[in-house]
């Protein structure tokens, strides 16, 4: 097995993991669709259409792992980014004989009652949630059958370096530095677990070179529910400024401005995520891979200093 590495994305997920590669001395390959500069030292960059499955296996010859870290800049495009960028990620891996590690989220659950854990049905109705259940379905079938090795993280939402206006924590920090108000979806008071994108990189590794990891899904390990209350003051707090007054989106308005408003529409669909707990059991991955979230303050840190 060869020690070079093809990453497809480059959103805070991509570059934590070409990081963390290539600074183990790792041969790393970014590709994106524009081929954009990462800045990191001894990376090589791709331009590359992932959606094209004959570039991706040529880009993939070689590699030990193809990381599919790739995630559309407009959340209302799923429907037509995910399904032939799907398949292209899963054709690449047969002919190339990579293992294809997949960067998955909770979505594919839908609501639950209790913690979230790894032997829970893929039993989401919602569109989205169908959606990425259906590519690690169709991924976890080609395991199966013995034509590709294949592994998907699962990690709650994201917090961490790079998230910005990708992460319902971080897309409140710019007013908030500022001393403005939050404004959140959901409920406020809600526990809820937050995962640190270089927690996710940093299982994403480990799972794809571990053969016994592979034909599973695996939960991130992540630091104790905060309600979203909670999570923006630590924020705050970790870079030394005040709390602000955190209140929840009134649901009459949100349900009016989703009629109007493509991207709202998006998120109320899947806005049980924010009205009850909504905890991820991360003991599984814990015990296997013996890793242990970054530490909480931290990750308050990395989330301030955009």
């Amino acid at each position: 097995m060869t020690d070079r590495h093809l990453v497809v994305g480059a959103g805070p997920v991509g570059r934590h993991v070409a990081e963390l590669l290539a600074a183990r001395g790792s041969e790393v390959v970014v590709a994106t669709r524009s081929g954009t500069e990462t800045g990191i030292e001894g990376v090589t960059h791709l331009r590359l259409d992932a959606s094209d499955a004959d570039a991706l296996s040529a880009a993939a010859e070689g590699a030990s792992v193809l990381y599919n870290c790739a995630n559309p800049a407009d959340y209302t495009t799923w429907a037509t980014f995910w399904p032939p960028l799907a398949a292209a990620f899963v054709t690449a891996a047969e002919h190339s004989g990579a293992v294809y590690a997949i960067t998955g989220n909770l979505y594919p659950y839908g609501p639950v009652e209790g913690p979230m854990h790894e032997g829970l049905p893929d039993a989401a109705t919602d569109r989205k949630g169908v959606l990425r259940g259906g590519m690690w379905a169709d991924a976890k079938a080609l395991h199966d059958a013995g034509r590709i090795r294949t592994v998907e993280v699962r990690g709650s939402d994201y917090m961490g370096r790079g998230v910005g206006a990708n992460g319902h924590v971080t897309r409140q920090m710019p007013g908030a530095l500022k001393g403005k108000r939050a404004w959140v979806v959901g409920r406020k008071d809600q526990p809820h677990t937050y995962t640190d994108v270089l927690d996710t990189a940093r299982l994403l590794i480990a799972a794809a070179g571990d053969d016994s990891a592979h034909g599973r899904v695996w939960h991130v390990p992540s630091n104790p529910p905060r309600t979203q209350e909670q999570a923006i003051t630590e924020v705050l707090a970790s870079v030394g400024r005040p709390a602000v007054g955190v209140s929840a989106i009134p649901a009459p308005i949100f349900a009016v401005t989703s009629r109007f408003v493509p991207l709202v529409r998006e998120l109320r669909e899947l806005s049980y995520q924010w009205t009850a707990p909504y905890v991820l059991d991360d003991s599984a991955a814990r015990a296997h891979f013996g890793i242990e979230p970054t530490p909480w303050d931290e990750v308050c840190r990395r989330s301030a200093e955009e």
